[in-house]
């Protein structure tokens, strides 16, 4: 459109300015340094007693005992869901090993 006075796309015609990324749109991602120290802390600590029981649940079958497991412990059905991902997710990497 040419800049007309009224309607959606009114006003004098501008270029949209490209912006440098802010700092806080990188905000909640995973640095290299941050992955490397989690990893090595997981490896000599190994899993906690809550892990473990999560694990064992799901090893079973029992996902949604799972669940509420964690959902006790944790308090929120996000965190519950997130932590039973992560073991699910340790359970199918260890399976994958031993194959």
């Amino acid at each position: 459109m040419s800049g007309i006075a009224v309607g959606l796309k009114k006003g004098f015609l501008v270029e949209k300015r490209k912006l440098a990324p802010r700092p806080a749109s990188r905000k909640g991602k995973l640095g290299k340094h941050t992955k490397f120290v989690r990893e090595v802390v997981r490896e000599i600590a190994g899993y906690s007693p809550l892990e473990r029981r999560c694990i064992e649940l799901l090893r079973n079958g029992r996902d949604k005992r799972c669940l509420k497991l964690c959902k006790k412990r944790l308090g929120t059905h996000k965190r519950a869901k997130s932590k039973r991902e992560q073991c699910a997710v340790f359970l199918r990497t260890t399976q994958r090993k031993a194959k």
